[in-house]
């Protein structure tokens, strides 16, 4: 059954609550209340985790990972986790790279999020040679120049593109013709690639925007 991008955003927030609850179990109401996603939301996403025997929780008093733990009831995360990043297609690790290593591009290099075993920091591409040499990374730097032989050296799927508005789009396109499938831009603009490379933008007056809008 295919999963609603709507309800793989949900798991995929659902998962971060899971991860932060230091292994206990986590209702569904619980999430409710973190989310503001009503239980019938939460229970229906996790239905698409499994067709032929569901992920409930307890309150439902259904058979499968959830289940009353030390008294607890709820969805369990050694088994709701993995669920989850199967379905989704995170059940493996993914190498990614930083292009650009101004302030916002060198702050990502030890994010420790990376942590958690689905990303791996191959890489970080600067046009600055002297920033290259300076910047220190758990992950070897290259001038701009490599990106190309870098990317394709060691596999590399995804960019954080983190580099001026009037450089995005060249850099993505060199991206692109590297080899790189997803690109999550930084910069305020649309980048116009080819279809098969896939592109997030995040953008910080946006979200200034949408926290305004819904105060409004």
């Amino acid at each position: 059954m295919a999963i609603p991008e709507s309800a793989k955003k949900r798991l995929l927030q659902l998962m971060r609550f899971l991860e932060q609850n230091n292994g206990a179990p986590l209702s569904s109401a619980e999430a409710e209340a973190l989310t503001g996603w009503s239980s019938c939301t939460i229970r229906k996403d996790i239905s698409y985790l499994s067709d032929r025997n569901p992920l409930w929780d307890t309150e439902e008093d259904r058979e499968g990972p959830g289940q009353k733990v030390g008294g607890a009831a709820g969805y369990l995360p050694e088994q709701l986790i993995p669920a989850i990043r199967k379905a989704l297609g995170l059940d493996r690790r993914r190498r990614f790279c930083v292009v650009g290593l101004g302030r916002l591009g060198s702050a990502f290099l030890n994010f420790r999020a990376y942590e958690l075993g689905e990303f791996e920091l191959a890489a970080g591409f600067d046009t600055n040679v002297n920033r290259v040499e300076i910047l220190k990374s758990p992950a070897p730097l290259y001038p701009a120049y490599k990106m190309g032989e870098v990317i394709n050296r060691f596999s590399v799927e995804l960019a954080l593109l983190c580099v001026p508005e009037d450089a995005a789009q060249a850099a993505a396109e060199k991206l692109a013709a590297a080899g790189i499938r997803g690109i999550l831009n930084f910069a305020p603009i649309a980048l116009k690639l080819p279809p098969e490379v896939t592109v997030r933008n995040v953008y910080v007056v946006d979200e200034l925007r949408a926290l305004a809008v819904r105060m409004a």
